[in-house]
């Protein structure tokens, strides 16, 4: 329990009614969490507002209730704080009710449209392997040392994430390593936090469903640069053409890093083959488990963010190239007859290149490249079309097929793929709804020395139709039909 008026720091307090030295039991901003002693915080959403629950949740307990509009009749002995913002408020208070942990511990935030699992997946095997307890918090997974904590979004609410970090502090971590997503900034998931450092991997097209323009979604990631402190690093692509339109503004000390350009920290890819990548960091060789270029910018990204925290060249380099490749991230195997299966988590346009473009380098021609992919429903549709053409530039044979149609019809996610595709393209393209059926055919098509790649889905284990979740993992579809067909 804490005392009201001591959670309500920085919260942006325009006006109060009734005592702030009551005990509060708990905070919510979910309706039907409330129970007697708690904190309501009520947030306008995009689906509902927590204004119009405010008769409920008193009548389940509320004794104090955070909103941007005091309700016209007010009820006794109930205490109501009027803030300017009431997801801000909810972020500030978050930190406070769990004793801003954030500031406890070294805390990473990597943002950017592709590398971000990748980059705090890495950077956490990294420090354990350098013998420290450290955080993750991730789309695939959240992670306290080697203790997994299922996730369900890039970065979880405020409350959820201020008391996964208080349960790191519980288990001695020093180092977190936290994906922040644009659309936890604009949500005010993060805000309040404190950060020891921020990487920025690139920005292409993604979430412009929900941003509406390109210009606003690098505001929302620059929003995440101009919050750091003076006291810390921001580290940034400049091969990306936005790297330095994020640092504007920005306290932090500024770090770059490239594989083109000249920056900070440089890399030179010297191999790239289907068993890992030469590089040279920094005017050091190193042999990594990982494969492609744009795993290359992972791994400079990772070596960087450990050198500007203190830790020794030699000895970020030997672990660098003992780490392993991340769950759905060119998760390949290789059946019987010698069929490459890629798996790949690839779902923006920009990714689907960049993981065609490795494939299509390793092959250097002698195989067909064989591209299932689909696109998620309910999600920005304006990549539809790209994303299809992207997958007919550079294979020989492409199956569209269904990802997470969720709500959408299937069938009209995938004409509006076939929409991106030319009059030469469409011979050598196939529109199969039934996604494991397409792994099949897929699978059926390929011989010795052929390489399918299936896009979009890479780590999930599941498939949501009409809201409905029914187990489905690419990989395991993969390895069965690959025991199938080397028979």
């Amino acid at each position: 329990m804490k005392i009201l008026k001591d959670i309500l720091y920085k919260s942006g307090i325009i006006d109060v009614a009734g005592p702030t030295d009551i005990s509060i039991k708990d905070v919510c901003f979910d309706s039907r969490k409330v129970s007697s002693g708690s904190l309501f915080i009520a947030i306008k959403g995009t689906k509902s507002d927590g204004h119009e629950f405010l008769d409920a949740v008193i009548a389940n307990g509320a004794i104090a209730i955070v909103c941007e509009n005091f309700p016209k009749h007010q009820k006794e002995n109930i205490t109501y704080i009027k803030v300017k913002d009431s997801a801000i408020a909810l972020a500030y208070i978050a930190c406070n009710w769990y004793n801003n942990p954030s500031e406890k511990f070294k805390l990473i935030g990597v943002t950017g449209t592709n590398g971000k699992t990748t980059t705090v997946t890495l950077l956490h095997q990294l420090f354990r392997s350098l013998g420290y307890n450290v955080g993750l918090v991730s789309t695939v997974k959240n992670q306290i040392n080697d203790q997994v904590i299922p996730s369900t979004h890039t970065t979880p609410d405020p409350l959820e994430l201020n008391g996964l970090f208080a349960a790191m502090l519980d288990e001695g971590v020093t180092y977190c390593f936290m994906e922040v997503s644009s659309h936890a900034l604009v949500q005010h998931r993060v805000t309040g936090l404190q950060y020891a450092g921020g990487v920025f991997t690139n920005i292409t097209h993604d979430h412009l469903d929900y941003h509406k323009t390109f210009d606003e979604y690098i505001k929302a990631k620059k929003s995440f640069f101009d919050s750091l402190s003076s006291e810390a690093f921001a580290l940034v692509n400049v091969d990306d053409k936005n790297g330095k339109v994020v640092l504007q503004n920005t306290k932090a000390k500024k770090k770059t890093y490239s594989m083109q350009k000249m920056s900070d920290f440089r890399c030179k890819l010297i191999e790239n083959t289907i068993s890992g990548l030469l590089l040279n960091i920094d005017g050091q060789e190193v042999l990594c488990k990982l494969i492609g270029s744009f795993n290359a910018y992972n791994l400079l990204a990772t070596y960087a963010t450990a050198i500007l925290l203190g830790e020794e060249k030699l000895k970020v380099l030997t672990a660098l190239s003992a780490l392993n490749p991340v769950e759905g991230r060119f998760d390949y195997i290789i059946s019987e007859n010698k069929v490459i299966g890629v798996v790949d988590y690839a779902h923006t346009p920009d990714a689907l290149k960049n993981v065609l473009s490795t494939i299509n380098n390793i092959l250097e021609g002698s195989g067909k490249v064989i591209t299932v992919i689909g696109c998620g429903g309910d999600r920005d549709s304006a990549k539809r079309p790209v994303m299809a053409q992207i997958a007919c530039e550079m294979s020989t044979k492409v199956i569209l097929t269904s990802d997470n149609p969720r709500s959408e019809d299937p069938g009209k996610i995938i004409s509006q793929m076939e929409a991106g595709i030319t009059a030469d393209q469409k011979k050598k393209a196939l529109s199969i709804t039934d996604r494991k059926e397409a792994i099949k055919t897929a699978c059926s098509l390929a011989g010795p020395g052929d390489l399918i790649l299936l896009a979009g889905k890479g780590h999930e284990k599941y498939q949501e139709i009409k809201g409905i979740k029914t187990p489905f993992d690419d990989k395991k579809v993969l390895e069965e039909m690959f025991m199938i067909f080397s028979k």
